[in-house]
């Protein structure tokens, strides 16, 4: 017998006698006493069975329970899946294994733990996952549960495996043998890649706890399998679980972006409640929407403002899309943030090996390649780099309408210490493409073809967009409770657009015959600026049995928009029997006015706290002080306003979780956007608009959290909205007021193993409450009463249809208002059906998607043109990771 046996002998031994003494002291514990926790040192490193069935659910309480504990999280900063003799290991990755505290909560089909006093720090995502690590394990998750508590969950595929814990070097260790296929040896999952053969190696006779061995590493990377993403920074800027956080947020990931194969991040409203898209600028694939009835022209790009209506948005790079709904000037300060939000967060270095190729093509002549690399550029991966590479061409449905988009995007972070990183992220997109405006808005257009172009030349309108984002992330740790955070962002946009558009933007817009079409050339060009620098200081601390996570922040930015006009006479247009060719003289070109530039510079100071008063009652409370310099001039300077406007943007939100699923929610905030574009009859400048929301809702976890749900109810009112000056018409005054209320529902996550689903519903009510101008109850534009869509996938999980699978999807809108005042122009409802099928063999994977499989028509607007979506569409795609 050598000295392991003898140890593993003697390891034995201890625990047995361990559970003896552990039913003596519960035989003999007061009631008050406190329980008992897994304190690995204390057990001399050895195994620690957790199944139910060697011992009692008595003693696993004793064992498993919460200790009290007054300190804040300990932090897992990674999670490993190795290869062993009986099966998998899952490493939980901290320095502090010995003293992080466990809860049984496992049943029949799966093994769980929730551990009370940590919290999940991923570099690339706060969650894990992994399905079909081995035969006889489905699925490994693991993620933040609440600002304190992580979950394991390892399903078995008939019964829950058979676990034991060890305490190692690295962190935790979880070892579990399936109950169904002890026998089996593991294999690895088709997607990522598994490691090729040269460097797989025996699994190991016994746990990574009790080895020098190298790991075999199941899982390296790979981007998120699912629906349900339970965690956001949008609302907090800081990572903090959905479920805490007192306001409606939706998070759509990477893989409802893979599943649907969008192309146009505006697509992605269909997953999202009370959310429309807006029509891009003349065709471009921009990211404005109207959120609960308002318009949001400003977005995010990890967590910086965006030039949403003017910059093109490439799906390459986006790991992610976080829709915050109602004001967001708390944490964003001024703009278009009434209705919320929308931050899309990039994809970021992986420390593994990690390659991607695809291919996607359709019809209307579409070709995509893509490319996604990343891994790390030095041995010890302190170096780590991605690389993402797409190119687009393109005709489409539309007349004489093409476009051609190249994106690159490298991305490099410097883990220069343990607690010290540096991430700098360059983006560079070219993006040619047929200016088309759609139709004018008149119900005549809706007896046209979609395919008709009528504001638009194929040979002249054309619009070339160059788009340069640069952004760098510092952050230090000074402890495992604080840290700074320094951000910068700069971001250049240029364009030169030539147009044809409306000669008159007043009805009737057709001649006196009723087909002929008056238009006009147009060409301009500008460049657009913005530079941001970002400041943070959070924290964790207790002031007795109170946690608090606290983020300090000073932002600098500005922003400068300059443009200049030029209109010329062109030919009309019959809109039932169109003759295309028509150019404009350039000698008939003439300034429209003087070139205009406006912008802001912006020192702002924000706090926020969110506060854990007990286990299941949090608050949170913060604001946000905004020092805001508007200009708005033209060259000449016939125009020349400037304005500066102090606000302060407070929030306040409750959350009460009677259970570990559910959570109550109620908030208040509001917003502001200077009007800086005009004076009132005396010459002074107006006050900001102001934004205020109250919100009331009920977040739902259900299937061990597999599937979540949240339900809300807003009221959202605009005061200060500029309205006709009833003394004189050629003013305006401050006194109208619109309003929006409604209901929502999203639900997202997956019902089994493979079945997944994203489903919504919405109903709003937006209209205009105040106006000396426009009439009372006026519907708000492109927004309907009722909003519905459901997209859902099954994928095979066995047999001899395992890998492939299909999904389904339906979208609702009702008839929505193009105009305000509303007009007899209404755009039509409409139901969309959409389809997929694809097919998952070892790193490759095959799909076909079908979008609008019944052609129907529908449209979408910006408040005055109609811009009609595309017929039935075929996508066929592949795809390899290595």
């Amino acid at each position: 017998m050598n000295s392991l046996q003898r140890f593993f002998i003697a390891t034995k031994y201890i625990n047995t006698q361990l559970r003896i003494i552990a039913l003596g002291v519960l035989a003999i514990q007061p009631t008050w006493a406190s329980p008992l926790s897994i304190d690995a040192k204390l057990l001399l490193e050895g195994r620690v069975p957790l199944e139910k069935r060697e011992v009692s659910d008595k003693i696993g309480r004793l064992l498993f329970a919460q200790q009290p504990n007054s300190t804040v999280p300990i932090t897992i900063t990674g999670v490993k899946i190795n290869s062993t003799a009986s099966g998998i290991e899952v490493i939980l990755q901290t320095t502090l294994g010995s003293k992080l505290q466990v809860v049984d909560k496992s049943d029949t089909k799966s093994f769980t733990v929730d551990i009370l006093n940590a919290q999940l720090q991923l570099p690339n995502g706060n969650q894990f996952q992994q399905e079909k690590p081995i035969a006889g394990i489905a699925e490994v998750t693991v993620s933040n549960q609440n600002a304190n508590t992580i979950r394991l969950m390892v399903m078995g595929e008939t019964t829950a495996p058979k676990a034991e814990l060890f305490d190692g070097d690295e962190g935790l260790i979880f070892g579990f043998t399936p109950v169904a296929s002890t026998t089996q040896q593991p294999q690895t999952q088709p997607t990522p890649a598994p490691q090729p053969p040269a460097t797989q190696e025996k699994p190991s006779e016994k746990p990574q706890a009790d080895t020098n061995n190298d790991p075999i590493e199941l899982v390296v990377t790979g981007e998120q399998d699912r629906y349900r993403v339970p965690e956001s920074s949008t609302a907090t800027k800081i990572e903090v679980p959905i479920r805490d956080i007192p306001q409606s947020i939706q998070v759509i990931p990477r893989q409802v972006i893979e599943d649907r194969k969008v192309t146009r991040l505006s697509e992605l409203t269909d997953n999202v409640s009370g959310v429309q898209r807006q029509s891009g600028y003349g065709g471009l694939s921009s990211t404005t929407y109207y959120i609960r009835g308002f318009d949001s022209s400003e977005s995010l790009r990890n967590g910086f403002k965006d030039f949403a209506f003017t910059s093109p948005r490439d799906t390459a790079n986006i790991e992610r899309v976080e829709f915050l709904k109602g004001p967001a000037s708390v944490l964003y300060g001024a703009g278009s943030t009434l209705g919320g939000i929308v931050n899309t967060i990039t994809k970021k270095p992986l420390t593994e090996p990690f390659y991607k190729i695809s291919m996607t093509a359709g019809n209307f002549n579409f070709y995509r390649p893509e490319i996604d690399l990343t891994g790390p550029l030095t041995d010890d991966k302190s170096l780590l780099y991605r690389l993402n590479l797409a190119y687009e061409n393109a005709n489409s449905f539309r007349d004489g309408v093409e476009n051609e988009s190249i994106f690159v995007s490298p991305v490099i972070t410097w883990n220069i210490s343990q607690n010290t990183t540096l991430t700098a992220e360059l983006e560079y997109q070219k993006y040619d493409y047929t200016f088309d405006r759609g139709f004018f808005p008149d119900p005549i257009v809706f007896k046209l073809p979609v395919s008709r172009l009528l504001l638009g030349e194929p040979d002249y309108s054309r619009n070339e967009v160059e788009s340069l984002a640069f952004n760098y992330n510092f952050e230090h740790k000074f402890s495992e409770q604080w840290k700074i955070r320094q951000g910068f962002s700069l971001l250049e946009v240029n364009s030169n657009t030539k147009e044809v558009t409306l000669a008159n933007f007043a009805s009737p817009f057709l001649d006196v015959d009723g087909r002929t079409l008056q238009r006009k050339a147009s060409e301009s060009n500008g460049p657009q600026e913005n530079y941001s620098l970002q400041n943070e200081l959070s924290g964790k601390f207790n002031t007795g049995s109170v946690r608090h996570n606290v983020l300090v922040g000073l932002e600098l930015s500005r922003s400068l928009f300059g443009y200049q006009f030029f209109n010329a006479p062109i030919a009309s247009i019959d809109i039932f029997d169109p003759k295309y060719g028509a150019k404009p003289r350039r000698e008939d070109f003439v300034p429209s006015y003087s070139p205009e530039e406006y912008g802001a510079n912006t020192v702002a100071l924000y706090l926020q706290d969110l506060i854990e008063i007990t286990p299941n009652l949090k608050l949170l409370a913060g604001g946000r002080f905004d020092w805001v310099d508007s200009f708005y001039r033209n060259e000449d300077r016939t125009t020349d306003l400037e304005q500066s406007d102090f606000r302060f943007s407070p929030r306040i939100g409750l959350v009460y979780q009677p259970s570990n699923s559910t959570s109550l929610y109620a908030s208040w905030s509001n917003s502001f956007s200077p009007e800086i574009f005009s004076r009132n009859r005396t010459g002074e400048p107006f006050k900001p608009t102001i934004g205020e929301q109250i919100e009331v809702g009920i977040k739902q976890d259900f299937l061990d959290n597999r599937l979540s749900a949240t339900l809300a109810l807003y009221q959202l009112t605009k005061q200060n909205v500029l309205t006709t000056d009833p003394e004189d018409p050629d003013f305006s005054i401050q006194s109208g007021e619109q309003k929006s209320r409604g209901i929502e529902l999203d639900i997202a996550g997956e019902i089994l193993p493979g079945w997944r689903l994203i489903a919504t519903y919405a109903y709003t009510d937006a209209f205009v409450s105040k106006d000396n101008l426009l009439p009372v109850g006026d519907r708000l534009v492109n927004i309907p009463y009722n909003s519905a869509s459901l997209w859902t996938t099954y994928e095979f999980q066995k047999g001899s249809l395992q890998g492939f699978g299909f999904g389904l999807g339906a979208v609702y809108a009702g008839e929505r208002e193009v105009q305000l005042p509303n007009t007899r122009t209404k755009l039509p409802s409409y139901i969309r059906a959409d389809a997929a099928l694809f097919y998952r063999l070892n790193n490759y994977k095959f799909g076909l998607n079908f979008k609008n499989l019944f052609s129907t028509k529908y449209y979408d607007t910006q408040g005055f043109f109609i811009t009609p979506n595309a017929p039935f569409t075929v996508l066929g795609s592949v795809s390899v990771e290595f």
